[in-house]
This record gives structure tokens, sequence and C-alpha cells, in this order.
């Protein structure tokens, strides 16, 4: 039995690049696989191996002082959910690109329980904004709540300019995969002079966790940047497919990547679609994927 992890942690971190190289050796000596970027705001992960491995893994980190009570996200699961081991210095934990000041430790949004997230979208009376891409929304998503039509979290600052400026006073309930992009989400929020915004704490794979809530009121999956591409969150008897077939829009939670290798889009499928299009999203992909690369 493997386990997989999914953590972050926004502390200051002096010399990323030093950083990143001693956590790389620490990594490759546990022979844990996954993806972990560093940068002057910390760290975020998702990394995979034997469970022994990972309990000293998560051990060394939280004898470091800066990271002592960082939480972690555990799943159990068959195999490593990563090839490979990447360790990646970068600007920012999440790539945002904000005009407006978004340090986390300075100001977030306030922080909800399970039950007080659930509590807040059974009153009705706020907006409920998912803080991911579009395409993860597509595949599972609360009940209720707002599709972002962009492809990058970098958008989000023009998006709720445009879309939810007037409501600065209105209360808005954000939500992201582990908890990482709402905290630059709300930051960025209250910068810009929104005035009644809140998180879920742990993000949705906590929800999911969460013994009294049962992930009730998510429909559909949660999608994640690894191998199992998504993961269950409801567990309740009210559970929904929400997932539309890219082709004839028929119930699916399957995601595949296109075919056609300079497309690769990672679409929503049917069994009976998959078949007919080879794999492919869309027929020009079919039928370059047909047709002797050679000749074209």
């Amino acid at each position: 039995m493997y386990h997989a992890l999914l953590y972050y942690a926004f502390v200051p971190i002096d010399n990323p690049e030093e950083f990143a190289n001693t956590h790389r050796e620490l990594c490759q000596r546990l022979e844990l696989k996954g993806r972990i970027l560093v940068s002057t705001e910390g760290i975020n992960g998702t990394v995979s191996g034997p469970i022994l491995a990972c309990d000293q893994y998560r051990m060394s980190l939280h004898e470091d002082q800066r990271f002592s009570s960082m939480p972690f996200k555990i799943d159990e699961v068959d195999g490593h959910i990563f090839q490979k081991l990447f360790v990646r210095v970068k600007q920012e934990l999440v790539t945002f690109r904000s005009d407006l000041p978004t340090d986390p430790t300075r100001a977030t949004g306030r922080r909800l329980s399970p039950a007080e997230w659930k509590e807040r979208l059974e009153r009705g009376d706020a907006i409920i904004l998912d803080g991911r891409t579009d395409y993860e929304f597509d595949i599972g998503h609360f009940r209720g709540a707002i599709r972002p039509d962009i492809e990058s979290f970098r958008e989000f600052p023009q998006w709720i300019r445009e879309h939810l400026g007037k409501n600065k006073d209105t209360p808005i309930l954000t939500y992201c995969t582990g908890g990482i992009r709402c905290e630059k989400l709300t930051a960025f929020m209250l910068a810009d002079g929104f005035s009644n915004v809140y998180q879920l704490d742990g993000g949705i794979v906590t929800y999911g966790k969460d013994t009294e809530t049962q992930g009730a009121l998510w429909d559909g999956l949660c999608y994640v940047f690894d191998e199992r591409i998504a993961v269950e969150i409801n567990h309740t008897e009210d559970r929904r497919v929400v997932g539309r077939c890219f082709h004839c829009d028929s119930s699916t939670e399957r995601y595949i990547n296109c075919a056609h290798l300079l497309c690769n889009r990672q679409h929503l499928v049917c069994p009976e679609c998959e078949a007919q299009f080879s794999h492919t999203c869309s027929v020009a992909c079919l039928d370059r994927i047909l047709v002797p690369y050679e000749s074209l």
C-alpha cells in the first residue's frame, strides 16, 4: 500500500534554489515521486510513495520549524501516482500574476470548516465561486457554483473584475482542490475591495474526507493533477454525475487526451465516442492521425 500526500505552506524561503536541491535529495533518498514547487513564498507539493517513506517525509518536514504545523492531506493508493519526481523553483507557488498584493500570510478570506461550508451552501445567500479552471469544473463542482470561463489561474483577476465587480459586499464562498489557490484568490479579492469573502479550509479534498458532511452537495468527481485524473468526493446517496461527453453530450466521467499528439487536448468522452473518434477530440484530429505524417 502507498500513500499520496497533498500539502502546501506559505512561509518565507530565503534561498529557494538551495532548498529545492536539498529537498530533491530527500525525496530521492525516500524514493518518492511527484511534483513539488518551491519559491520565496513557500512550498506546494503532491508526492506518492510507500507508507513508511511518506511517514518519514512528513516527519522530516515537520521537524523544520517553518513547516512544523503544515497539514498533509493523505490518500491511500495502490502505487505511485506519478512517473517521476520534479522539484522546481517558481516565482509563485501558483501562477497568479496579480497587479495587487496577494500575500496569504497577511490577509485571506475567512476559513470555513467542512461543516460550516455545508451550512453556508444550504443557507443559499452567497455567491459560490469555483477557484479552479473550466475543465476542472466540468467533471465536478459544488451545487450552484459559478463555472469560471478561464483556462488558467492567472486569468482570474480580470475575470473577477468583469463578472463580480458589482458584488463587492455580497458573501462570496470560494473553493479549490486543496486550498492553495483560494489563499491567493481571496487575498486578491480583499485587496480589490471585496468585503465578505470566505474559503473552504483545506479545499475539496479535505471536504471529501470529512466524516460529518461526507462530501454532500458535491456533484461529480474532483479533478486532480496526477495519474488518477479524478477522485470521489460525495459519499452520500445523493451522488450525481455532471460530466458531459465532448462529442455527443452524454453523461460521462472519463477524461482522455487527444490521440493527435500536436493537439493533446484533454476532454471528457463516453466509451462510444472514444471508439468512434479513435481517442481524438475532433474530426480534424482524427483525420490527422489517419494520414501519415510525412504526407502532411
